[in-house]
């Protein structure tokens, strides 16, 4: 008997079967390629992860006297403080509401506002449709605390204490609902994830063979039996996962709620698990984290099984299918004027702002008096923070040096590993593993980055093992940023 025929013989069973075929695969370089990507990537992205929900169950040091019980002990303290105790409102309950509040209002808004730019760029003769099929992407490139900042320099009022805005500097007095809280974070993280859905909607519109409308409209359907029945079931998969992504992403979004949201105490769960993490409720946090890594799942859960439902509506393509632009007439400059406008409000209105607020001695003040560049190359300011201009600052070249490296080290490196996990993806023949790496890479866009920063703080601040203390030094900055885009790099690569 050969030893193919005695390894068939002896796979029996679901064991043995996987058995054999791992034997099979091991023989194949990339399979062995793909474990040891698992191995990096279990203790990246893994071992973070369970560090921050461990601190959930064990006795964190400093509450041993509380808790009564040794530190590192199981205990359950911490998902009752954050759940059922006097003070869980504040901790979990209210920011919990806050955040699926903002998240459904993101969405709504920009589903209706990215559908509408994603159709007039795919399906329409729009004026210069090319040129907004980039420009609508920028909102997304640019960091979205910067909408925060540009907010809060023309809306904030002294309600809270502090300068004035613009509105407010002019005699106009907006009032705190405008200023501070839901309303301008939902709005801001709307702009700001709108390119999801530009980027998914009109991709799958750009495939839409539009011979089927001009079918069913032979057929006698009207216009919305055609967008009910025909287009909206196959845009529907590209629909379900921008909105998985917008609020996936909203889940964790710490910036803007943390610019807007807490001058008025208006927390979302990532905001309470700042707070948790700076009062050293390490254990509390933990538990914060866990739950908005459990809503993220159950999110992309729900996602995979409508998906899987929506598949039962497809096309086959081929070279006669069509994708003709509809004529707008009369609306056409009306439909540019409403990008062009979406365009400003996103990106011109926003970097406006910010540029014209660091040449102004008093904010809202449009007198030339009141315009100054001392703040970009002046000496011997009467400033607290900074005695010279930033751009004679040593300290600003130091910091973008270090920007620029730390984040290209781990913008190459993140590449490298997403274009490596990619290849094995598609060409290890041992699917289990295949499956792992999509999953494990897939894994930090759920979790808030403050939350893996903590981890991470933790994790490398002692030796462990081979691995030196890292606590201080770019390596540990540059793990972090690498782990934290391992979805989108890993994402790119195995795009085929």
């Amino acid at each position: 008997m050969s030893s193919l025929d005695h390894d068939i013989d002896g796979a029996t069973g679901a064991g043995g079967r996987l058995r054999y075929r791992l034997r099979l695969a091991m023989r194949d370089p990339t399979t062995v390629i793909a474990i040891l990507m698992a191995v990096l990537f279990l203790y990246l992205i893994i071992v973070p992860i369970l560090s921050i929900l461990g601190d959930s169950v064990t006795v964190q040091f400093g509450d041993e006297r509380r808790i009564k019980a040794e530190s590192g002990t199981f205990t359950l303290y911490y998902l009752e403080r954050a759940l059922s105790s006097r003070v869980a409102q504040d901790l979990f309950w209210v920011p919990l509401l806050n955040t699926l509040k903002v998240a459904a209002g993101a969405i709504v808004l920009s589903l209706v506002i990215g559908t509408i730019l994603a159709w007039l760029i795919a399906r329409t003769d729009m004026f210069g449709r090319r040129w907004f099929a980039t420009a609508l992407i920028v909102p997304y490139m640019l960091p979205a605390w910067t909408f925060a900042l540009a907010w809060s320099t023309l809306f904030k009022n002294r309600t809270v204490g502090g300068q004035q805005g613009w509105l407010e500097a002019i005699g106009l007095s907006p009032p705190d609902w405008v200023a501070y809280g839901q309303f301008p974070i939902t709005v801001i993280l709307a702009l700001h994830y709108t390119p999801f859905v530009i980027l998914l909607f009109g991709s799958a519109l750009r495939r839409f063979d539009s011979q089927l409308e001009d079918s069913a409209r032979i057929l006698g359907a009207s216009s919305a039996t055609v967008a009910r029945q025909v287009i909206l079931p196959l845009m529907r998969p590209a629909l379900l996962s921008a909105v998985v992504l917008i609020f996936a992403k909203c889940l964790g979004e710490f910036g803007v709620p943390y610019v807007l949201g807490l001058p008025v105490k208006f927390d979302v769960l990532a905001t309470s698990l700042y707070r948790s993490i700076g009062s050293r409720q390490t254990g509390v946090a933990g538990v914060l984290a866990g739950a908005i890594m459990l809503i993220g799942m159950i999110a992309i859960l729900i996602d995979a099984w409508l998906a899987r439902e929506a598949r039962r509506f497809v096309t086959v393509g081929s070279k006669g299918s069509m994708n003709r632009a509809s004529g707008l007439k009369k609306w056409r400059l009306p439909a540019t004027g409403f990008a062009g406008t979406m365009f400003i409000l996103s990106v011109g209105l926003p970097i406006f702002t910010l540029a014209l607020s660091t040449v102004m001695r008093r904010p809202g003040i449009f007198e030339w008096s009141n315009f100054t560049l001392d703040y970009w190359i002046g000496r011997d300011l009467p400033t607290v923070a900074m005695k010279t201009g930033i751009l004679l600052s040593p300290d600003l070249w130091r910091a973008a040096w270090n920007t620029i490296s730390i984040v290209g080290m781990a913008s190459i490196c993140s590449g490298l590993l997403g274009i490596l996990t990619g290849y094995v993806v598609v060409r290890t023949s041992f699917r289990p593993l295949a499956v792992f790496l999509r999953q494990v890479t897939f894994m930090p866009y759920l979790v808030p980055g403050i939350a893996f920063a903590a981890a991470y703080l933790s994790l490398f601040a002692v030796p462990r093992g081979p691995v030196p203390a890292l606590y201080g030094t770019t390596a540990i900055l540059v793990l972090a940023l690498m782990a934290d885009q391992m979805p989108y790099a890993s994402r790119a690569g195995s795009r085929r």
